[in-house]
């Protein structure tokens, strides 16, 4: 059995002759000219040495020679919950995918796991009630939001119809929230030949061991089809069996039996507080660090430039114009990357949507959990937007849908399903507690677009509460840490707001942190 419909892989687009490339860029390093992959494939004694050297890499962890050929593969039909737990858990890919924040999603797109009888129909008719949930909650979510962006844009109320759109767009943000994370998407998925061989290594995972291994055996098969070569010398997949995480969550079940996601859940929210996002760790010393790593690279003694000066340098955008750049230069920035010695942890309770997109902030990693370990199967556990929080008739009817979709997981679960399965009921809006961690060139780069008025509402919630309490430790270091219109201010580009219409209609730029303030 699998999953209905199946994952889609398709192999877009591919380096020319991989398995050749990889041992031309070894050879390369020990050779007076550039090799080339013809040069290695020429004859039969040249093919010989090309597979003595590519199997003596491998076998080494050499791999670098192993990033240079890229796949560019083309998903469909992959669940939101197979994107979150494996394809964006780690740094090495790029995707650009589908948006449930601008695309309004169709009934009946979403992944369904090989279920039998009752399991499926009870599978089925959830999902099809959290579907028909969403398109709800857009006409019950329309007049809110509408009322609030004609408070943004009082002078676009003269001409309503022009920004339906626009508005639409917000209220489909808000209504994915009661979307299961079964959700399909569709997607460009790109990454290098060493990736590939690990997503084969390690594919048999959780949260989504099934899913995983369809896909990534597919993305193998597309490439072994292209060049037999490639996958000459391979290590077998870890048993999900043999996996570090599978061995200590059932030693866990088996220690604290069904409380112990409950006893973990009140022990992390009450650390929290009242947060999305605290403040747990620090270097202590960042700001004496950060400045005599600039006196370090101008060769200047602490007489000549002080600590504040020096940190002022590389944060000012006045002084540091790359800063106010779209294009992102930080890393290649001397002087910028000054930005990389102090470093913050965040212990962090965002939702399963929001985390989609706050991961794709690749260079801020976070230690996801292992879903079935938080899970709560005595009470629905979720987080909503304040738009939604609101509206005291929204919050009822997503209340009482959170009960039966809970209640439809426990059926699936004491029917004998597995929990790989029924996840996929979990809605978008259920939170993921992490820690999160960065340096301040990656997290300035993450702050700065996200405190903006159009990135999505929790993820710059989160933002905010982060800068200010950076700013209690590191007042230096927080002192421009503002959204990118106020950056771009400061820096002297125009215009300010690089949006174009759409322009969030705050004049942000003008603000001090503590009077940012939205609804949607």
């Amino acid at each position: 059995m699998t999953f209905d419909p199946e994952p889609e892989v398709e192999l877009q687009n591919a380096f020319r002759e991989p398995y050749n490339t990889i041992v031309a860029a070894a050879k390369t390093c020990y050779s007076s000219k550039v090799v080339s992959p013809e040069d290695v494939a020429k004859d039969e004694r040249a093919r010989e040495i090309r597979d003595r050297i590519y199997d003596g890499i491998y076998e080494a962890g050499h791999h670098t020679t192993i990033q240079h050929p890229t796949f560019l593969f083309v998903l469909r039909k992959v669940s939101r919950q197979f994107l979150w737990s494996f394809l964006h858990a780690h740094p090495f890919y790029n995707s650009e995918q589908v948006s449930q924040r601008y695309v309004e999603v169709k009934r009946g797109n979403f992944a369904t796991p090989p279920l039998e009888g009752r399991a499926r129909e009870l599978y089925l008719e959830t999902a099809e009630r959290m579907m028909k949930a969403y398109f709800t909650l857009i006409d019950l979510l329309g007049p809110d939001i509408e009322r609030e962006y004609f408070e943004l844009y009082p002078g676009r109320r003269r001409q309503k119809e022009k920004w339906e759109s626009s508005i639409h767009k917000r209220v489909l943000e808000a209504a994915r929230y009661v979307l299961p994370v079964a959700v399909h998407a569709h997607l460009y998925h790109t990454i290098s030949g060493i990736t590939l061989h690990r997503y084969r290594k390690i594919c048999a995972q959780f949260d989504t061991p099934l899913e995983t291994r369809l896909v990534v055996g597919k993305m193998a098969a597309a490439v072994q089809a292209m060049d037999p070569l490639f996958f000459r010398k391979v290590d077998d997949p870890v048993p999900l069996e043999e996996t570090l995480e599978f061995k200590m969550h059932e030693q866990a079940r088996t220690q604290l039996g069904a409380d112990r996601g409950a006893a973990f859940v009140r022990e992390f929210d009450a650390d929290l507080g009242p947060w999305r996002s605290k403040l747990v760790d620090w270097k202590a010393n960042a700001e004496g660090v950060m400045a005599q790593s600039v006196r370090d690279m101008l060769g200047l003694p602490k007489a000549v430039m002080a600590d504040a000066e020096a940190i002022d340098l590389v944060t000012n955008p006045s002084k540091n114009r790359v800063l106010g750049e779209s294009l992102v230069l930080t890393t290649l920035s001397k002087l910028s990357r000054a930005m990389h010695h102090p470093h913050y942890t965040f212990r962090k309770k965002i939702t399963h949507t929001a985390d989609s997109q706050d991961q794709r902030h690749r260079m801020v990693p976070g230690s996801r959990p292992v879903l079935a370990a938080q899970f709560l199967p005595d009470r629905p556990d979720y987080l909503l937007p304040p738009v939604m929080e609101r509206n005291a008739g929204v919050r009822d009817f997503v209340e009482k849908l959170m009960s039966q979709v809970w209640k439809a997981i426990a059926e699936l679960r004491e029917s004998g399903v597995p929990w790989e399965s029924a996840q996929y009921l979990l809605p978008n809006a259920f939170p993921i507690r992490f820690e999160e961690s960065g340096d301040l060139l990656n997290l300035h780069h993450k702050w700065t677009t996200r405190l903006c008025y159009l990135a999505q509402e929790e993820i710059w919630r989160c933002c905010v509460e982060e800068v200010k309490q950076v700013a209690q430790v590191h007042p230096e270091i927080a002192r421009h840490l503002v959204a990118p219109c106020g950056l771009r201010k400061t820096a002297g580009a125009s215009p300010y707001c690089p949006e174009g219409n759409r322009y969030c209609g705050v004049r942000v730029w003008e603000l001090p942190l503590d009077r940012y303030s939205r609804v949607i």
